[in-house]
């Protein structure tokens, strides 16, 4: 929860500041955040780390701090764009590389804890609970902060960002603390070679194929997650408040997806990983298509539902991938679970980064001849086939068996 709260300020809010009210380029907001998953190719190696020794907390705990002073980092880079373009991207690249850094060590040594603390059979309800904890982080954090920044200033900016890293790793310290020096026996250091043990993960046929599948589908993810509350501001006349509440009612929407995938599949055992993957990529496309065909309406258009169902859609699709990647995180070879979750980590990274720079940079340069609904809409469409390329693919690759863990304790 404390993860999506931070880095929900800066995908959303700060990037829908720099492209309306700054009026620069979308894909510079896009290149920023192509670089902070770009960093995020360290994955393996800090799951690969943590796989030894008892070191997955103080990962964790770090990795989160380093991500907090990138997003007040973040924050000042915004504020210092306004005046001196280099030195304000200066200030922005220094903090997006700190953001990278901090979200690869802390989410893939929680995730790693999360596989070798939880049994095999729960391991799903594991990863659906953790998921909708960050998914309610992102969208109690982008409602509440959408609904206090207006009106707009400098300095509100810069006292919300605050409250919100200091409040972060406060929970963060809270809740991890102590855990894995109760649950897992420290192992000796391994003495394989990092590039030895990420070979040993690849040649797993289970791996390797997973690891394209979340690349092809995590770019479907988040090729619309820098353009849509631009769109919002310049075709449907949103203030900054409004977009980020826009914001906050996808992600609102996506655990809402979650929560029902979670009582639906993991409590009741109805339908199967594959299939609820397969059912998310083909909603989400639709929703797209909606949202597209919302455009040349212009203000007062019912973007907002059509919103929360690309949301809604998402969390079916994001849980029953996440839950699929925690049963495999086990598979094979002993002591690589964190080097697996860091090389699924690492593909969703790049997949992200290169979804959301492609999306914005396609937008820029569609935008020179056609109107913004035009250009935005071109985008969204383009994201919708690759949602149909995910599904033809999951039908192809994953196992069509039922999700065999409960949500609840006492089984």
């Amino acid at each position: 929860m404390a993860l999506g709260a931070i880095v929900v300020l800066t995908t959303s809010t700060l990037n829908r500041l720099m492209v309306v009210e700054l009026d620069l380029p979308a894909v510079l907001p896009g290149a920023l955040v192509g670089l902070h998953y770009g960093i995020q190719l360290t994955r393996p190696r800090w799951g690969f780390a943590s796989d030894t020794g008892g070191k997955r907390t103080r990962y964790i705990i770090g990795g989160m701090v380093a991500l907090a002073l990138g997003a007040m980092l973040a924050a000042y880079g915004v504020l210092a764009l306004e005046t001196s373009f280099v030195f304000g991207l200066v200030l922005s690249i220094a903090a997006y590389t700190l953001i990278g850094l901090g979200v690869g060590a802390s989410g893939t040594s929680l995730l790693a804890l999360l596989a070798t603390t939880t049994a095999p059979r729960r391991r799903a309800a594991a990863a659906t609970i953790t998921w909708l904890m960050m998914i309610f982080g992102i969208a109690v954090t982008a409602g509440v902060v959408g609904a206090m920044l207006d009106p707009y200033t400098p300095q509100l900016l810069i006292r919300i960002v605050a409250i919100v890293v200091i409040a972060a790793i406060v929970l963060t310290c809270l809740s991890v603390w102590g855990v894995e020096k109760r649950l897992i026996q420290i192992r000796q250091p391994d003495a394989t070679p990092f590039t030895e043990g990420l070979r040993q993960v690849w040649d797993e046929p289970k791996a390797r194929i997973f690891t394209i599948f979340v690349f092809l589908s995590m770019t479907a993810y988040f090729m619309q997650e820098l353009i849509l509350e631009p769109y919002a501001g310049l075709v449907f006349g949103f203030t900054p408040g409004q977009s980020t509440s826009l914001s906050g009612a996808q992600n609102g929407g996506v655990f809402l997806g979650m929560l029902t995938v979670g009582i639906t599949a993991t409590g009741l055992r109805l339908g199967s990983l594959r299939n609820w993957v397969m059912a998310g990529c083909i909603g989400s496309a639709g929703a797209l298509c909606v949202i597209t065909l919302l455009g040349p309406l212009g203000p007062g258009a019912p973007l907002m539902p059509a919103v929360v169902a690309l949301g809604f859609f998402n969390g079916m699709f994001a849980v029953a991938a996440i839950g699929s990647m925690m049963a495999l995180a086990g598979d094979g070879r002993e002591q690589r679970t964190g080097t697996r979750m860091g090389l699924w980590g690492a593909a969703q990274a790049i997949a992200a980064g290169f979804g959301g720079l492609v999306g914005a940079g396609l937008v820029d340069l569609l935008r020179l001849t056609l109107t913004d609904a035009q250009a935005f809409g071109s985008v969204f469409l383009i994201e919708a086939g690759l949602f149909i390329a995910a599904t033809v693919m999951a039908g192809k690759i994953m196992e069509h068996r039922p999700i065999k863990a409960t949500l609840v304790p006492g089984e």
